[in-house]
C-alpha cells in the first residue's frame, strides 16, 4: 500500500471512530443513527456532524488525468448525472455514466426497449425493481442484468465524488 492510501486509510478510521464516539456520548446523535435505513443516511448525518465517512477506502480526491481512465473527470452537481457513450456499434453501446447524490423522480420509472447490464465502479447506489418489495443496495463491484421492459428507478446514488458506472445496452435481435 502505498503512503498516500495508507494516509487515507487511517483518515476515515479517525473520521469513523470519532463520529461512533460522538454517537455514545450524545444521546440525540445515537437516536438520529438508529434511525438511518442505508448507508447514504448515515453518511449525510455524519456529514451534518462534521465527518466525512461516504469516501470508500481507495478512492482518492481525484483519479488519474489519463483521458482513458473511467474514474477520471470531475463529479456532476449534486442531484444529476452525466454519460457518455464509450463505444457503440450496431445494437449495442456502451456507456460510462457518473452520478451525483441523484435519483430518479418521484414516481418515474425506466421501461426501456433495450437490456442493460450494469455495474458499479465506484461508489454505491440504490436501485428499485417495480416487481421487488425493497430496494437493492449496490456498491463498487456490484452489477445487474435488466431485462427489456423490466421496470425500475434509480433511489440513490452517493455524494461527490459520486458513483461511476459501466453500463451496456443492447437491443434483442428480433426473431423472423
Amino acid at each position: 500500500m502505498a503512503e498516500a492510501q495508507l494516509q487515507q486509510f487511517l483518515e476515515k478510521v479517525r473520521q469513523l471512530n470519532a463520529f461512533v464516539a460522538l454517537s455514545e456520548a450524545d444521546p440525540a446523535v445515537r437516536a438520529a443513527l438508529r434511525d438511518c435505513n442505508h448507508h447514504h443516511a448515515v453518511v449525510d448525518l455524519a456529514r451534518r456532524h462534521g465527518f466525512e465517512i461516504g469516501r470508500r477506502w481507495g478512492e482518492g480526491e481525484a483519479a488519474s488525468a489519463h483521458p482513458d481512465n473511467l474514474l477520471a473527470g470531475p463529479c456532476p452537481p449534486p442531484g444529476s448525472e452525466n454519460s457518455c457513450v464509450l463505444a457503440a456499434e450496431g445494437n449495442w453501446r456502451l456507456e460510462r455514466i457518473h452520478s451525483c447524490q441523484a435519483a430518479s423522480p418521484e414516481g418515474f420509472w425506466y421501461d426501456q426497449e433495450e437490456v442493460e447490464w450494469v455495474t458499479l465502479l465506484q461508489g454505491s447506489a440504490r436501485l428499485r425493481f417495480a416487481d421487488e418489495p425493497a430496494a437493492r443496495e449496490l456498491c463498487r463491484g456490484d452489477s445487474l442484468l435488466i431485462s427489456a421492459h423490466r421496470r425500475h428507478r434509480l433511489e440513490a446514488t452517493d455524494p461527490a465524488p459520486g458513483s461511476v458506472w459501466l453500463a451496456l445496452f443492447w437491443r434483442e435481435a428480433s426473431a423472423s
